[in-house]
Formats: C-alpha cells, structure tokens, sequence
C-alpha cells in the first residue's frame, strides 16, 4: 500500500541482545527523514505496550541519543514475551490493537524480534487486512539463536558469537595454567539450533579451542558425554573442557536440565533453560572424581556489547533502516532477510524481503554435514560461515573509560 501518511509504531520483543537497538535507530533515524510518517512511536514492552495504550513520543529524544542506541545493548524500549491467540479462538487483543491504531492513526508497524515475534507480527497483518484497515507491517529480524528461517543470519548472533568466542579463547588460558587437572563445563544459549554453541569452535582456529561441543540438532547420552569426558581427561592430563547447548536432549527428547529439576514455562510456552552444565559438572565429579568447574554464560552473551562485532551492529542498523524504506514503499506483510553473495569474494549481503508468514514459529538449524563425528566441533564450511559476521570492533563512544549508553527520555504520548 503507497502513499500511506500516518504515525510509525515501532515495537522490541522476546530475548534482548547486544544490537537490537542499532535496529531501533534504524528504524528512527529513517523514520525522520520520512515525509509520509507524522508521528513516531516505541511501544513500551513490545505488543503489550499497544494494548496498554503506553508508548513514548520517539521525535521528543535528542537525535544523538539515538544515534547511540546503535552502541547500547538490550531492549531501550522494554521487551515482553506475550503470544496471541489465535484470532479464531479470542479475537480480544486484536479489535484493541485494531481500536489504538485507529485512535493515533497508526499506517506503519514494525516489530523487532525472533520466531515467536514474527509470528505476532504475522497475525496483527493478516488481521488488519481482514478489517481493510491499511497499515504497512513489516518484520525486523533478532535473535542470538540465528534460527530464524530464510535469512543467511539473524542480528545479534555475530556479537553474541564474537563474545562466545572471545571467551572461549580466555576461559582455555585460565584453566590450562595449573599443572593439576580441571574439568570445565561452558553452557551456552540456544534451545533448537546450535548456531551459538557452535561458535565456540571458532576459538579452535587459534589453537584455544574446546575439546568437546554438544549441540542440540543430535541426541545427547550423558553416558556418551561422561564417556568423552574420560577419554579427553586421560588424553590431556585431566584438562578438558567442554561446551554444551542449554537445549541439549536426550533421544526421546527430554532436556537433560530437567533430569534433576522441573522447569517453568516462559508465557510463550517454552521450558526455561540453564542450570544444565551443572547438572553434567555433578555427573563428572561423581564418576571421574575430578575437579569440575561448571560455568553458564547466562545473559553475558547476549548483552556483551563491550565486544560487539562491528558488522553485526551495522547490519542491525540498516535492517531497521531498509524496513522502513520499504514499507514507504508500499511493501507490507514482509521480513527484512539478509542475503549472501556466494559469487562474491569478499562478504557481501543484501537487504531483501520475505513474506513474514515463513519466518513465523519456523527453526533453521546447523547442516548436519557442518558439525565433525565425535563431538569434535565444527567444519571450515561452518568458519567459512560464521568468521565474517564477527569482524570489527563496536567502536562504542566512551566516558571516563567507560561505554556511553543512550539514555532516552521516554516521554509518553498522551
């Protein structure tokens, strides 16, 4: 739909990372320069924030502040993770957004998020199009976890990678300085996908690499893994370290961190996870009779800005961008994808589009032909892969030796 003139909604969900804001200026900055776009709005708290009629006046900040969203790690505007019912079963939270729309003249939406947010932001269009109410949706990518279908890779994963890497390579020096043993168990983010864990392998390219990895598109056996352990550990005088996924399972796919503990859903129905490598480091110490350290990167990794990569930062800002360029377009009921030039020698990438509906609640997982036998790590078609997206450094402005993040007014709209 061309020539719409309204307001710009803009809105962050699901798990935060180290460049989801490079993506909101992105969105804002276009969005200024934009004749056709009145207003500018970020909802607080994603979908929840529209609900609750609680958004800020976004043309109220100093532009330099947000120009430094494109430095300042997790979500500026507040994130939520809140699912949508099916239209058909409650069409409750629809007729409101549908209502806060109508009431601020809303022509522009763009959502910021992973699998369960292209989904919410699959519904609201093809929602509002069933009401012939026209507004221009369009899908801005995030996920540390890089699953989302139909993009070569997702913004946020080549910080998080650069970070998982960066302390993969530290964490090999520290615990290889004694002349006794240490079992070392990493646990890193991912669910369904291994993109993350995976990139530990890349601190092997510098000889600071782990011994094991475990990912979760192949069955786990904790008598597997005990196994491994032992043979690495007589190998290498009892210094091994290993790194597994948090969504490891076993082959009737049950997670191995429930083995010991029931866990909570989060409100999109997804188990919470973490606590598995200490649930393996028992395991360890009772059978090897080692000493084990377990460590869980936790939030770190997708908050560690201090070793964002520069080309992820970038790509993040113009996603923003080009979705908003798009959508004035007329474009609408889309995602922005990154494509790869695979006849390019050097790294190069395109901002295109992909029908939302695609990337909704649909996983890309690691090819079975990149991950070695023997959980020896990963092939030089997954570094060939991942190496370009950790490049550069964040360049993040600094005072008194330390980060200048933005700080936003987030004066509301009355």
């Amino acid at each position: 739909m061309k020539n719409l003139k309204g307001a710009l909604m803009f809105g962050q969900s699901g798990g935060p990372t180290s460049v989801i804001n490079a993506s909101a200026a992105g969105v804002f900055l276009e969005a200024l320069e934009q004749e056709n776009i009145t207003e500018i709005y970020g909802a607080e708290h994603g979908i929840r924030g529209i609900l609750e009629e609680k958004f800020f006046d976004i043309r109220k900040e100093d532009k330099k502040e947000l120009e430094l969203l494109k430095n300042t790690p997790s979500s500026a505007l507040g994130s939520v993770r809140y699912k949508l019912k099916s239209v058909d079963v409650d069409d409750t939270d629809y007729k409101r957004i549908l209502e806060v729309f109508k009431k601020y003249n809303i022509r522009y939406f763009f959502y910021n998020g992973g699998n369960d947010s292209m989904d919410t932001c699959n519904k609201i269009s093809k929602y509002l199009q069933s009401q012939n109410y026209e507004c221009n949706i369009i899908g801005v990518p995030k996920t540390i976890d890089n699953d989302l279908f139909g993009t070569d890779h997702c913004p946020g994963y080549g910080s998080a990678a650069k970070y998982v890497a960066t302390t993969m390579m530290e964490l090999y020096l520290d615990t290889h300085v004694y002349d006794t043993g240490m079992v070392t168990v990493v646990e890193v983010m991912g669910r369904n996908a291994g993109w993350l864990t995976a990139a530990a392998s890349l601190a092997s390219l510098k000889g600071l690499g782990p011994d094991l990895i475990y990912l979760p598109e192949q069955p786990f056996s904790i008598e597997g893994f005990l196994e491994d352990v032992e043979r690495v550990a007589k190998e290498k005088q009892n210094k091994v370290i290993a790194v597994i996924s948090e969504g490891i399972k076993d082959k009737d796919g049950h997670l191995i961190s429930e083995y010991l503990s029931s866990k909570a859903k989060d409100s999109f129905g997804h188990a919470q996870l973490g606590g598995t490598a200490a649930v393996l480091a028992g395991m360890v110490s009772e059978k090897l009779h080692i000493k084990v350290r377990p460590i869980e990167f936790s939030l770190m990794q997708r908050c560690g800005a201090h070793v964002g990569s520069g080309t992820d930062i970038e790509e993040a800002f113009m996603a923003g961008r080009m979705a908003v360029r798009y959508a004035c377009e007329g474009e609408t009921d889309k995602m922005v994808v990154f494509v790869r030039d695979e006849n390019s020698k050097d790294y190069h990438i395109e901002y295109k589009l992909l029908p939302v509906e695609f990337a909704a609640n649909t996983e890309k997982t690691i090819p079975a032909e990149w991950i070695l036998p023997n959980h020896a790590g990963l092939t030089k078609e997954f570094a060939d892969y991942a190496l370009p997206l950790i490049q550069g450094a964040s360049n993040s402005p600094l005072e008194d030796g330390l980060p200048r993040f933005a700080h936003l007014k987030k004066i509301y709209v009355k």
